[in-house]
């Protein structure tokens, strides 16, 4: 089921009574979720997300703009009949509820023809039980569940209705670091063998590239760059973007271009070609540093981390806004921990140049 949302707008009412103004959670909002894709719906905390995905769903209304399932308009449809499956970062089990009965529960509200028979209730809740692999935990209450297990149950109990949209907010917030994982994993391959559309509301950039098909980038309730995951960090539109994608973070330097190269403090770190001149931000991937004796860039050697197939260089440079910078190269590299300097060169597809007044990307080509 393709998703249209057309310039869709939520205000909320200032809680500040002395103050008459709104706030704006969501900001003419258009986008088109393609039909059996998975869509991941990213920014930080406070940026709308939450929102658009309660507005897709049909717990909120919008103040404008329309929402389109496939060909119908679906704005003022109440979310019991919009056809949508929700699972929630608190999960929101039944707890005197069996599995079985969490996730027949949805079932037994169907009414007219779509009413279904408790055999038909219970072969149904089986085969979604199968397909998330807790047809042995049946018999179990939620306390007797661990956080992966329930979450499986909520996702269970969305799906048995054979939903047209998927929709999971924050879904593994509660998990640990190694059951995030393995439930994202599952959520992958739940949605490719359902070809449900699902939008995945997360807060972590890495969980949103490494399973969804496109990514939606928002801040403070503005979509700032749609794409797919790889293209959106190799190629972000803007300062925000660039920051909040990628682990470790990309490190930003106060730089210049001039006479035909980029400049970090006095060190020419490239030769390129650009109509913009003067100051500039230069934004440089962890993975964008190439260590050698006689490197462009010189930073302060301040330690090596080993991390098996990587070593991470922690250096610092007093031109880079924040105190430490991460390079990550290949265990096979051999730096001088004696030295009180270590020297790169920087891959020109890892470097990324911004306007440092609002942090639009500057294209560049070498020279």
């Amino acid at each position: 089921m393709k998703v249209v949302l057309e310039n869709l707008t939520k205000k909320f009412p200032s809680k500040n009574k002395k103050e008459h103004s709104e706030v704006v959670a969501v900001n003419n909002f258009s986008f088109e979720i393609p039909d059996g894709k998975l869509v991941g719906l990213l920014g930080p905390s406070g940026c709308g997300k939450s929102t658009a995905l309660n507005l897709i769903s049909g717990l909120l209304k919008p103040t404008s703009g329309k929402i389109f399932f496939g060909d119908d308009d679906v704005t003022t449809i109440p979310p019991e009949n919009r056809g949508v499956g929700l699972v929630f970062q608190s999960y929101a089990l039944y707890p005197h509820l069996t599995v079985r009965q969490n996730i027949i529960f949805p079932l037994e509200n169907l009414k007219g023809k779509n009413k279904l028979s408790k055999e038909e209730m219970n072969k149904k809740a089986l085969e979604i039980a199968k397909l998330v692999q807790i047809d042995k935990l049946m018999d179990r209450k939620p306390s007797e569940l661990s956080g992966g297990q329930q979450q499986r149950v909520a996702i269970a109990r969305a799906l048995v209705k054979i939903p047209k949209v998927l929709l999971l907010d924050e879904p593994l917030s509660n998990l640990d670091a190694r059951l995030r994982l393995q439930t994202r994993e599952e959520i992958r391959r739940i949605q490719k063998e359902t070809g449900i559309t699902t939008v995945f509301v997360t807060h972590d950039q890495e969980e949103a590239m490494s399973i969804s098909d496109l990514i939606i980038v928002m801040k403070d309730g503005v979509i700032q760059q749609i794409g797919e995951p790889q293209s959106v960090y190799d190629n972000p539109v803007n300062l925000f973007v660039a920051q909040f994608l990628g682990t470790p973070q990309i490190t930003v330097f106060s730089g210049e271009i001039k006479n035909g190269g980029l400049y970090i403090g006095e060190d020419k770190v490239l030769s390129i070609i650009t109509d913009y001149s003067g100051p500039v931000k230069v934004g440089v991937r962890p993975e964008g540093y190439i260590p050698a004796a006689d490197g462009a860039l010189s930073c302060n050697l301040c330690r090596i981390e080993v991390m098996g197939r990587d070593i991470s260089v922690v250096s610092s440079n007093p031109l880079a806004e924040s105190e430490i910078i991460r390079s990550i190269i290949s265990s096979d590299n051999k730096i001088d921990t004696s030295s009180a300097t270590v020297r790169f060169n920087l891959k020109p597809s890892k470097v990324h140049l911004f306007r440092p007044d609002n942090g639009e990307r500057i294209d560049f080509s070498l020279n």
